[in-house]
């Protein structure tokens, strides 16, 4: 068994130090290399190392020198060597060390006696602290407040010794007269936990005898006196009623520290409806008072605890919580708004949303540099109380509107998203949005918001007038045509060949989008800013924002136009009595699908049109020119009940989650039924449940499993050696979030022992090993368990290497090296499933620096049956809706999702299709922030991708 260990110090193994000199510079009259050698000889000895003959230089020059530091430290290092002979007896020089910690106890300085009797707390050898009692009563009466309370804490760890209570047996008598008559509040801290540790009894009584004074105690006093409430109740039930008055009572003090561990006790105590109010609004007063950040999010973790067991009482103090949205930090408002989500109902929807409108409303002032990140988050949440609550969604959209031109692209997009599915869903606000829609239209300058806006005018423009004002609107941004002339096309190649204009900028790039199915295309993007562009019709220096979107290269926006003019004009058909109008309209709209294709075909643009938006254009040329009845029934109505499809489909899929989330038992039917000699572990209270946290770290660490476990545990053990070497090893691998624990049996399978044997280990990737491996002796067949602890710090594929160096009895000189097999730390034990938006996906799609692109290779011959073996294999979440992937086309794209220990995210999105002999071939591109988990995931693909799982 491992020595426990109470003294941990950083040592630099590149730092040598001999013995020699360490004596050598102990001897000398300099203090300062004196110190310096002490400090050596501490961090050598803590390492395992051995100095011969240390202990009677320090004797003759150490133990004599009145210095400060020098006493600390050989207070230190009398604290790491071994202090007893192999059979567990004293050595016979400890009798020096007890003459000079007895001097040390009366010595004149308080500082020399209170770091001695502190560092008697760290004896466990009741042999050399036995003769020093009386000196350390002593001190309980110094004058000094320093040296009373390590009196006290020494009192109480001699009292605790084996036979301690028979060295002190009035201790407990001692310091309750110690604790009525002192004033220091640590000392009187340090002596009512002596009480609280060793004689309950007497700590209760004092409690009592003093309960109208306590409000005045320390804090230090009143988080112990909370620890005996704890306690006191664990093993005696029946008086929890007059311990919670205690608990409400100090709900009152001063600290926030006592204030927030009052409100844990008083909830781990009771669950009546009073005492949880209390907690909760003491969690909403902290979350107000603090101003560390970290402080907060704690905070706000213990008010998501009490929404799950609590509910109805956390919808009561929901604006409480929502008053945390003054924090300027981005994590505490995202935590305060998923809370406040899930208590939103119909009674306080109307003050939640008032609320997140005057937040909105203040991102505009500019202040903080984050405002646009604060403001999507707000856009969200005011759009999910609005799907929720369908009743306060006219109080909201108008306002929201007014950010469709919002500098924040993804909250300008979220706005845009949130108009469409409100437009559906509330046809009452449909004629309100579409004027507001068309009034505000020219505001928006993203291309993703324009293409998202310009499909909402596109599919509910239905009267007369809203039609006439969709084309119109979309003409006046578009501006005059043609978009160049083909003397300027001429100008613009010469300038070209020539050199660039003073005052314009043109940056030409070429990279691949995800479009809506997840499928890539090719984007051609020509960014030019100019003060008079040479490419603009009249030198307008007024450019629409849909002109000007197009003139950078956005074809694809031009496409979205496009098929929006081509609904309109066809709407038009239907609602226009006069077929002149409808002509005339139709003949507008061609010319500028003509002058589209036109810029499109330009050498004055660096990139050409790209074929899927010359396709897309045509096609509604051709359109416009013969309609059918059943394009047109295609184009008018078919777009729009997909919509309402995928809405449905989102809706479903959020109810079965509910429905998932509400079969999740949070209580069982007995748990309120408490029989105490037939309790089960399921039956237990917060309290008992800490009582056996030990299990529950066993269990955590698969040091003792449930039923049917073993089968698993067994999966992890690694073979290290083989069954032919002198010495055989195995290792059961145990992943945690942050570490990684080694367990390894060595087994001696010789006759001879072994001396020195010591297990290296080296690491590969971002893997770090704590420790620093020890020598073993092993007897003839014995064998011998060994940890090692490896800390990680990424979620990359690690892997574990090493041997086994031991020496023979027969052959000392060489050592004997075993080579151990490689142990690879899997990814999947620190990715899991998770969930995201699909504009978020897009989002960090397109920001993610690091791609590894996998070609798909299997013998499996079904796209579906393919990709659920790939979500199988890389314990990621499938976010395309299983209605997108039903059917069979002979093609499938899907984006997947999961997100690591260390906060990472994993974005996979999987393209594959069936070829005509059966076989399937694609690509499946991994994208991800690191280039580990890139890389790592896609070594996990290739080897698993080819069969079955």
């Amino acid at each position: 068994m491992e020595k426990s260990c109470t003294l941990l110090v950083h040592f630099d193994k590149g730092t040598p130090a001999l013995a020699n000199e360490i004596n050598e510079a102990l001897q000398g009259s300099e203090i300062e290399y004196k110190i310096d050698a002490m400090k050596k000889a501490i961090m050598l000895l803590l390492n395992g190392e051995t100095i011969p003959n240390l202990f009677i230089t320090i004797i003759r020059f150490v133990l004599t020198s009145e210095d400060h530091t020098m006493q600390k430290l050989l207070l230190l290092y009398l604290e790491i060597i071994e202090k007893t002979d192999s059979k567990g007896k004293i050595l016979p020089e400890m009798i020096l060390i007890c003459q000079n910690l007895r001097n040390n106890l009366q010595h004149p300085n308080e500082y020399i006696r209170g770091v001695t009797l502190r560092f008697l707390c760290r004896l466990n050898e009741p042999e050399i602290v036995e003769p020093l009692i009386p000196s350390i009563l002593q001190n309980l009466e110094h004058r000094h407040p320093y040296v009373r309370r390590n009196a006290v804490l020494a009192v109480m760890f001699v009292y605790r010794l084996p036979g301690g209570d028979q060295m002190l047996v009035d201790a407990p008598e001692i310091i309750e007269k110690f604790l009525t008559s002192e004033q220091d509040n640590s000392s009187k801290h340090n002596a009512f936990l002596m009480l609280f540790t060793c004689a309950q009894d007497r700590a209760v009584n004092y409690l009592f005898t003093h309960i109208d004074k306590i409000i005045d105690w320390g804090e230090q006093l009143q988080m112990v006196v909370l620890e005996l409430i704890k306690k006191v109740c664990r093993t005696n039930k029946g008086e929890k009623g007059k311990y919670i008055k205690i608990i409400i009572s100090l709900l009152n003090a001063p600290s926030s520290a006592v204030i927030y561990e009052c409100a844990g006790t008083l909830v781990s105590l009771s669950s009546a409806p009073t005492a949880v109010r209390a907690a909760a609004s003491t969690y909403c007063q902290l979350l107000l008072s603090q101003s560390d950040n970290n402080v907060k999010l704690i905070v706000l973790d213990r008010l998501n605890e009490l929404k799950a067991s609590h509910r109805e009482i956390m919808v009561e103090l929901v604006m409480d919580v929502l008053r945390a949205l003054s924090s300027p930090n981005v994590d505490i408002q995202k935590k305060t708004l998923d809370i406040v989500l899930d208590l939103i109902n119909h009674r306080n929807v109307d003050e939640v949303v008032l609320m997140l409108k005057k937040e909105v409303v203040k991102t505009q002032s500019g202040e903080h540099e984050k405002n646009g990140e604060y403001r999507q988050m707000l856009v969200q949440a005011i759009h999910t109380c609005a799907i929720k609550f369908p009743e306060v969604a006219s109080t909201v959209v108008h306002l929201l509107m007014d950010f469709l031109g919002d500098s924040n692209v993804g909250s300008a997009i979220d706005v845009a998203v949130f108009v469409r599915e409100i437009i559906e869903t509330n046809p009452k606000l449909r004629v309100s949005i579409i004027t507001r829609l068309l009034d505000t239209f020219y505001q928006i300058r993203a291309s993703r918001v324009c293409a998202c806006a310009l499909w909402i005018i596109g599919e509910y423009c239905l009267s007369l007038s809203e039609v006439e004002g969709g084309i119109s609107t979309i003409k006046q941004c578009l501006g005059d045509l043609p978009f160049f002339t083909a003397s300027e096309d001429v100008e613009g190649q010469d300038t070209q060949k020539t050199a660039q204009p003073v005052n314009s900028t043109t940056v030409s790039s070429r990279r691949p989008v995800v479009l809506a199915d997840g499928t890539y295309a090719t984007q051609s993007a020509v960014l030019e800013t100019a003060l008079s562009p040479p490419t603009l019709v009249h030198g307008s220096a007024s450019i629409g924002n849909l002109r000007s979107l197009i003139l950078s290269g956005d074809f694809f926006l031009g496409a979205v136009v496009a098929c929006t003019l081509t609904k309109l004009v066809l709407r038009l058909e239907e609602v226009q009595t006069l077929k002149t109008e409808v002509n005339k309209a139709s003949t507008q709209v061609l010319l500028i699908f003509v002058s589209m294709l036109q810029l499109g075909q330009s050498s004055a643009l660096p990139q050409p049109m790209d074929n899927d938006s010359h396709e897309r254009i045509v096609l509604c040329i051709r359109l416009l020119c013969n309609t059918g009845d059943e394009a047109r029934k295609i184009w008018l109505q078919s777009c729009r009940e997909s919509f309402v499809k995928m809405l449905a489909d989102k809706q479903r899929r959020e109810t079965e989650e509910l429905k998932a989330m509400a079969q999740i038992s949070n209580a069982q039917p007995d748990d309120l039924i408490d029989f105490y000699h037939l309790k089960s572990r399921k039956g237990m209270s917060q309290l008992e449940l800490e009582d056996e946290v030990q299990d529950d770290l066993k269990r955590a660490t698969g040091e003792f499993t449930n039923d049917g476990d073993d089968a698993n545990k067994l999966n992890r053990i690694i073979q290290l050696t083989g069954f032919s070497d002198p010495v055989y090893a195995e290792a059961y691998v145990t992943v945690h979030h942050y570490d990684i624990v080694l367990d390894v049996t060595v087994i001696n399978r010789t006759k001879e022992t072994l001396q020195n044997l010591c297990l290296e280990l080296a690491t590969m990737g971002d893997l770090k090993l704590v420790e620093r491996p020890q020598n073993y002796t092993l007897a003839p067949e014995s064998s011998k368990q060994i940890k090692a602890n490896i800390k990680v710090s990424s979620t990359e594929t690690g892997v574990i290497f090493g041997n086994i160096v031991y020496e023979t009895s027969s052959n000392v000189h060489d050592r004997m090296v075993i080579v151990l097999n490689d142990i690879h730390i899997d990814i999947m034990d620190y990715i899991s499933p998770a969930y995201c938006a699909d504009v978020a996906f897009r989002t960090m799609w397109a920001e993610f620096e690091w791609e590894n692109k996998v070609a798909v290779n299997t013998v499996i011959q079904s796209e579906k049956e393919f990709l659920d073996h790939i979500i199988k294999s890389t314990n990621m979440k499938c976010l395309t809706p299983l209605s997108a992937l039903e059917g069979e086309c002979g093609f499938l794209a899907s984006n997947l999702y999961a997100k690591s220990v260390f906060g990472e995210d994993a974005l996979v999105n999987v393209s594959i299709e069936k070829q005509t002999d059966g076989k399937l071939s694609g690509y499946i591109r991994i994208r991800s922030k690191t280039q580990g988990i890139a890389l790592s995931l896609g070594d996990k693909i290739t080897l698993k991708q080819k069969g079955a799982a």
